[in-house]
Order: structure tokens, then sequence, then C-alpha cells
């Protein structure tokens, strides 16, 4: 099932926004909520689109390099995308790694739909 980068890229900016609000909840209300029917199947939505936008990724910058994204930063975006799908939900996570790793998703995303956008105008 291919959904393009656009549309899974705006799907992972989705849950970036939904990382940080689960972060701020657990953080004000100092409960984490149930691994196995909660964080579990949440984080296993979030890892399916976040895998489909790594394979599209790869294959975009293999067929159109682009100077300022490059495939190791797909890799590490990622894997923070991976990491706050869970962290989030854990009321003792580090505030200032996960903000940082959050800023960095939140960041490289939009960098994406940036190039895509500006590819779009080119066509």
């Amino acid at each position: 099932m291919e959904k393009g980068i656009e549309p899974l890229t705006k799907e992972l900016l989705s849950f970036n926004e939904e990382f940080l609000r689960h972060f701020q909840e657990a953080r004000e209300t100092g409960s984490e909520q149930n691994f196995d029917k909660v964080i579990k199947p949440f984080a296993n939505k979030v890892n399916s689109i976040n895998a489909e936008w790594k394979e599209e990724m790869k294959k975009w910058l293999i067929n159109f390099p682009l100077k300022h994204i490059r495939i190791q930063q797909v890799e590490s975006v990622s894997e923070h995308i991976e990491q706050l799908s869970i962290q989030a939900f854990f009321p003792k996570t580090s505030k200032s790694r996960f903000l940082n790793a959050q800023r960095t998703v939140e960041f490289f995303l939009t960098e994406v739909l940036k190039e895509v956008n500006k590819e779009k105008r080119d066509a």
C-alpha cells in the first residue's frame, strides 16, 4: 500500500504533535498508560507508517538526491519517531531529550514537505 511521501510525512507530523500531547499529559498527571492496551497499539500504528515513510524516502533520495536531505538523516528521524511513540507515555522520560527529539522530527518532516512542494512546483 503505497501512499506517497507527502501524505505519509503529514501523517508523521500529526503523530509528532500527538507525541507531545501524550508527553505533556503524562508529565501533568504523573501516571503511565497501560502498555498492552494503549502504548503498544499506538506505537505499532506509528511504526507501520514510519517504516513505509522511510522506504519511500530512501527510494526518493536515490532517484532525486537532495543537497540538504540525506538518507542518514531519514534513518535518524525514523529512529526518533520510534522512540517518541513509546517515550511519550512515560512521565519519567527526560524532558529535554524528548523535546529535542520531537523538535528535530518536526523540523525535518517540515523540510521534507517543503522539498516535495518545491518539486511539485518545478514539475
